[in-house]
């Protein structure tokens, strides 16, 4: 498999296969519950991972010239 289908699988596996391990209300994260700071952390690192992912991809290096 290609790191950037390892790369593109984990938000999926953050967000939505973690889940209820982490469903905790208790320890609070800059005024969240855990859970809500838990998901809004992977929306901002969904962001950056698929950036990532957009440099990485061969298809778009061959847009460039």
């Amino acid at each position: 498999m290609k790191l950037i289908h390892l790369l593109a699988l984990l938000p999926f596996i953050g967000i939505l296969g973690c889940i209820s391990f982490v469903n905790k209300v208790t320890p609070y994260v800059f005024g969240m519950p855990f859970i809500l700071f838990w998901i809004v952390m992977w929306v901002i690192l969904t962001s950056a991972i698929m950036a990532i992912v957009y440099k990485l991809d061969p298809a778009n290096k061959e847009s460039e010239l």
